[in-house]
C-alpha cells in the first residue's frame, strides 16, 4: 500500500522532533499504522537542518505554508507553527480541502476548537490534538477512549512544566520567585516573556480542553478562572511544608450540582499525594472516574521528542481511520457532537474550597480574636493556625491559618474586612487548598 503523504507546517522544536521520530521509527510506525507515513512537503521560515534527523527524506521544503495545505498529494496536514494566526486560517483551509489535521496548538484548540471541529465534521475529516495537552502524556486518548465507561468527577493537573520547575526550586532551595524565573529563562524552560507560563494562561488553554473531554461541554476558554504563581513567596512555600502541604500550580475542573468548575491557580495539596511529588519540569494529570477511581498520568509535558511522540501517535490514528466511515470515528471531544451539554461553567466566586491565609498582624492582645470573629461572621471555620515569632524590632507578626471549605464569595468578603483592620499590615495572601482524595 502506498505511504500516506503528510504536509508539515513548522520545523521548530516539535516539528524537528516529529521529523526525527518518523524517520527513526519508520518501520515500527508502518507496522502499527498498516502503511508508511511520509512527510512529502514541509514549510518553515527558519530551521536548523544540521540538528534534524531525517530531514533529507522530505521531498519538498519551502516557506509557503499555504502551498502545503493546497498540495493535492498531501492527505494529512500537521500544524506546528503555534499561535492563533495564520494557524487558524491554515487549519480551516486544510479542512476545506478535505485534508485531515494534526496539531499541537493548545491555544488554537482552546479558543477556536468548536469552529474547527464543526468544519471537520462537515467535511468528514479528523483533527488530532493529543500533543496539545501535557506533551507526550496520552491524556486525551485516555479521556476519549480509555475512560469512556466512566462518569468523570474531577481532573487536577500540573500541566505547565515551567511553573512546576519554579515552585520546585523555591521549595527545595528556599529561593525567591524572581530568582528562579531568571534561571528558568536561562535554561530555556521559560520564554523571554514568561506571562503565558507563570500567569497560568498556558495551563488554562490545556485545562479548557480537558474539561470539554471530561464533561462533554463545548470549549469555553474565556470562562476559565486563571491565577498565576508570581505572588507565591518563599515564606508561603516554607509554611506550607511545615503544615504538611506542597504548593503546586494546578488546573482543576470538577463537576458539581451547580455546574462545572474551571480554574487554574496555586494550590496547597497534602504532601503524601502522588501528584504533590511531581517535581521539576514534569507534568501529571490526576483523573477521578466513578468506576475506575483516581488514575494518574505522568511524564514529560514538553520537549522535542516527547511532544513529537504525541504528534506521530495522532498520525498513526488518522492513517488507520482513513478508510473508515466518518460517523464511526472517535468524536473530537469524546461525546457525540449532538450530545454536548450546556452545563454552565461556574463563576469563581461560587466555587467552594479550603484556604491557606497568611497575614501580618499587630502583636497585641485581642487582634487574633478580632480576625477570628470576622471569619466566624462570614461562616468560615479555622482548621489550624500558626503564629510565628516576630523578628527583632518588628511590631507585626506573621499569622498563618488553614480554613475548612467555604464558598469563595464569603472568603473574598472576609479578606476585604481583615485587610481593612488597622492592626493588619498589607494584603492577605490567599492560596486555595485541595485534598484531591479518591
Amino acid at each position: 500500500m502506498e505511504p500516506v503523504k503528510v504536509g508539515l507546517l513548522g520545523l521548530g522544536t516539535v516539528g524537528g522532533g516529529t521529523v526525527t521520530v518518523l524517520s527513526r521509527n519508520a518501520a515500527e510506525i508502518a507496522r502499527r499504522a498498516g502503511r508508511g507515513i511520509e512527510i512529502s512537503h514541509a514549510a518553515a521560515r527558519d530551521y536548523d537542518p544540521e540538528h534534524i534527523e531525517g530531514l533529507e527524506a522530505i521531498t519538498r521544503i519551502g516557506s509557503d505554508a499555504f502551498a502545503v495545505v493546497e498540495d493535492p498529494e498531501v492527505r494529512i496536514v500537521v500544524e506546528l507553527i503555534g499561535g492563533y494566526s495564520p494557524a487558524l486560517e491554515l487549519v480551516l483551509k486544510a479542512i476545506e480541502n478535505g485534508k485531515h489535521v494534526v496539531t499541537a496548538n493548545k491555544a488554537l484548540i482552546a479558543r477556536h476548537g468548536n469552529e474547527i471541529f464543526a468544519a471537520a465534521r462537515e467535511r468528514g475529516v479528523m483533527v488530532g490534538f493529543e500533543a496539545a495537552v501535557a506533551g507526550g502524556i496520552p491524556i486525551i486518548k485516555a479521556l476519549r477512549e480509555g475512560l469512556a465507561a466512566n462518569h468523570i468527577e474531577w481532573i487536577a493537573g500540573i500541566i505547565n512544566g515551567t511553573g512546576n520547575f519554579i515552585l520546585t526550586e523555591m521549595r527545595d532551595k528556599g529561593r525567591d520567585f524572581a530568582d528562579v524565573l531568571a534561571e528558568a529563562q536561562a535554561l530555556g524552560y521559560a520564554e523571554a516573556d514568561p506571562t503565558f507560563d507563570v500567569e497560568g494562561i498556558d495551563a488554562a488553554h490545556k485545562l479548557t480542553i480537558l474539561s470539554s473531554l471530561a464533561f462533554g461541554v463545548p470549549l469555553q476558554f474565556e470562562r476559565c478562572f486563571t491565577e498565576g504563581i508570581s505572588k507565591v513567596g518563599a515564606l508561603d512555600v516554607a509554611y506550607a511544608a511545615e503544615l504538611g502541604y506542597r504548593i503546586k500550580h494546578l488546573g482543576i475542573t470538577r463537576r458539581s450540582e451547580d455546574g462545572i468548575e474551571l480554574r487554574v491557580h496555586p494550590t496547597l495539596i497534602p504532601e503524601r499525594r502522588l501528584i504533590a511529588n511531581v517535581d521539576g519540569v514534569m507534568n501529571a494529570v490526576l483523573v477521578k472516574g466513578d468506576a475506575v477511581g483516581p488514575t494518574l498520568y505522568y511524564g514529560a509535558g514538553a520537549g522535542a521528542l516527547p511532544t513529537a511522540s504525541a504528534v506521530v501517535a495522532d498520525l498513526v490514528d488518522v492513517t488507520r481511520a482513513l478508510t473508515t466511515d466518518p460517523n464511526n470515528r472517535v468524536p473530537h471531544l469524546a461525546f457525540q457532537p449532538d450530545e454536548l451539554a450546556d452545563t454552565p461553567v461556574m463563576p469563581m466566586e461560587a466555587v467552594q474550597t479550603a484556604y491557606y491565609l497568611r497575614l501580618a498582624a499587630l502583636d497585641q492582645p485581642g487582634v487574633m480574636a478580632r480576625i477570628a470573629s470576622i471569619l466566624g461572621e462570614q461562616g468560615i471555620s479555622i482548621e489550624a493556625i500558626k503564629q510565628k515569632e516576630p523578628e527583632e524590632g518588628q511590631t507585626h507578626v506573621p499569622l498563618v491559618m488553614l480554613t475548612h471549605r467555604v464558598v469563595e464569595r464569603q472568603m473574598n468578603e472576609a479578606i476585604a474586612r481583615i485587610e481593612a483592620l488597622d492592626s493588619v499590615q498589607g494584603e492577605v495572601t490567599r492560596i486555595r487548598m485541595e485534598t484531591l482524595s479518591g
